[in-house]
This record gives structure tokens, C-alpha cells and sequence, in this order.
């Protein structure tokens, strides 16, 4: 009979930080404790955990604690997060199509952005990211219509002429405010109402929960629906966490971040439909706009040869019903 050689303390040591390598995950993102994106974060990482018996756990890092975008995106290569919320503008610098996704007036509607997430074109992006980085998307949530903030109404382009507004770091997020003849400043996600308030920047622009959760209504007197981008999110693994799991474990996540984020994507949704009333009731001037001037400028940015997709990509997109 052969007798089992016991194992060295290195070995063991290395066996047991292997092991919980396997079973433990980390997932950064942006966007405060109060925000939507945490709240669905917080709920696949305990349906992860119930799923598999408490074989996997997740714990969620919000608010930055973990790096701004920029800087989680590259933690997937290097092995420090697991998991990100990653705009389509931010994974666009890795493979330049799926920033499609966050293209300024590319989407009629809400149902419109809907039929996207669901549809081949955005499985195909998914699989070139995929393909191109290693690191594979698990899931689509919506961010909500963008809206610019100041401290007067923006209700034409000539009125954000010159304007200095804060954009994400993102060079895809830089194209409406150019298209206006704003002056796009990229500045963090976390350091955005301290510059609003000090007027190193006139404006911003985001969805209206955002702009709820960060309190940019304190430091903005107005809000102008120019809704110039039905932003999202794909949910994103890293490669190397993902190959840690079994086949079968890797239906699980799929299944549990796909509902994640078409039940956070109706959250977004619901909170924006009510988020107008909620706004002017606390004395923030709301002002509907005509997006058509803003969305003729930007079209030819749509179609130039610098442009990370297709035209052919574009057309499938704006095909969709």
C-alpha cells in the first residue's frame, strides 16, 4: 500500500492561500454605499455565496476604496480586484468597439438601450473584449440617461460654448462636449463635488441618481435634460479569477450577474422616472430640452475614422427595435 508523504509547512501554507484564492472574490466600483449599483453588487455577491453553498464568497469595496476607474480596470490584470462595474468608455481602451455602448445620442430610448443589452451586436462586443483582454463580462446594467448640471440652464448647444465641464477620464466622453464647444476636463469620480463647489469646473454631467447620491445638487442650481447618453456598465471578471471556477460554477455567475443587472437596470430606470419631481421639490431647477441641435452636432463625431467601431457596428445599432 502506498503511504501519503505529509506535507511540508510551505506547502501547506501555499495549498491554503491557493484555496482561498478560489473561494474569495473582490469587487471594486465607483459609486457610493446609497447608490443602486451597490445595493445589486451587495445582492449577487450573497446569491454567489447561497448558490454555492458558501464555496465562493464575494465582498463588495464601493466608493473608490479600491482605485477610480482608470485604475480598476487595470487591477484586473493585475490580479488586485476581481470584479468591476467598468464603464463601456473605460473597457473601449482595451477593445475600442464595445465603447459603442456609451456613444452619445446612439439610443432612441430606454427600450431602445434594452433591446441592446439583450441583443447579438452586444454579445458579439462582449466576446471581442472578451477575446482581446482576457478578462470576460458577465452582465450589462444601466447607468441612466446623462444630464448636465450647472448653475444656469443649458438649453442649447451655444449655451455650453466654452463651457468648463467635468467629463470621466474617458477619451469616448470627451465627444458631446467638443461637439458643443464645451471644454471637457476629466477629473475623478470622487473628486467631482469638491471641484464643483471651489468652481474649478462650471458643470458636470451624469444621471439623475447619480447626481442624487453624490450631492451635486447642493453645489448646482440646475439640471438640463439633455439625456446626450444612455450610459451603462458591462460587469466585468477578471481571466484569471474566472478560470478558478468550474464550468459549472461559471453558469452560476453568468446566471446571478445577468439578473443583477436587468434587476438594477429596472432599479435605474424607476429612480430616474421619479427623480424630477424629487429634484424640484428640494429646489433644484429642472429644464426639459431639445436634444435635436445637440444630437445633428455631435452625428459627424459618430462617423469619423478615429471612431473605435464600425459603421457597420453603428448601423446595427441604431437598426435595433
Amino acid at each position: 500500500m502506498r503511504v501519503r508523504q505529509p506535507l511540508t509547512a510551505l506547502a501547506l501554507s501555499l495549498s491554503l492561500v491557493s484555496a482561498a484564492q478560489a473561494n474569495d472574490f473582490v469587487f471594486g466600483h465607483i459609486y457610493e454605499a446609497s447608490h443602486s449599483h451597490h445595493k445589486w453588487a451587495q445582492w449577487a455577491a450573497e446569491e454567489i455565496e447561497k448558490r454555492s453553498e458558501g464555496r465562493h464568497t464575494v465582498e463588495v469595496f464601493p466608493s473608490s476604496q479600491l482605485g477610480n476607474e482608470v485604475e480598476l480596470n487595470e487591477g484586473l490584470d493585475l490580479g488586485v480586484v476581481d470584479i468591476i462595474y467598468t464603464g463601456n468608455a473605460f473597457a473601449g481602451n482595451a477593445y475600442p468597439p464595445i465603447a459603442l455602448g456609451s456613444a452619445p445620442f446612439v439610443f432612441r430610448d430606454f427600450d431602445h438601450w434594452l433591446a441592446y443589452a439583450n441583443s447579438g451586436l452586444f454579445q458579439e462586443l462582449a466576446q471581442g473584449y472578451e477575446d482581446t483582454t482576457g478578462h470576460v463580462p458577465l452582465g450589462l446594467i444601466y447607468f441612466g440617461q446623462r444630464h448636465v448640471t450647472a448653475n444656469e440652464p443649458k438649453l442649447t448647444p451655444e449655451d455650453m460654448q466654452g463651457m468648463k465641464i467635468r467629463v470621466p477620464d474617458a477619451p469616448l466622453l470627451l465627444m458631446f462636449p467638443r461637439a458643443v464647444g464645451a471644454n471637457p476636463t476629466p477629473i475623478a469620480f470622487s473628486e467631482v463635488y469638491l471641484a464643483l463647489q471651489q468652481g474649478v469646473v462650471d458643470g458636470q454631467e451624469n444621471p439623475l441618481p447619480i447626481i442624487q447620491a453624490m450631492k451635486f445638487d447642493e453645489v448646482q442650481s440646475d439640471i438640463s435634460l439633455t439625456g446626450h447618453i444612455f450610459d451603462s456598465q458591462p460587469i466585468i471578471m477578471s481571466g484569471d479569477a474566472w478560470s478558478q471556477l468550474s464550468e459549472e460554477d461559471q453558469t452560476m455567475f453568468r446566471d446571478v450577474f445577468r439578473e443583477a443587472g436587468e434587476q438594477g437596470s429596472l432599479d435605474i430606470q424607476q429612480q430616474e422616472q421619479a427623480l424630477v419631481s424629487w429634484f424640484e421639490e428640494n429646489g433644484t431647477r429642472v429644464h426639459e430640452v431639445d436634444r435635436a441641435p445637440f444630437a445633428e452636432l455631435v452625428r459627424p463625431y459618430l462617423t469619423a475614422d478615429d471612431v473605435g467601431w464600425s459603421a457597420e457596428q453603428l448601423e446595427r445599432l441604431e437598426a435595433i427595435e
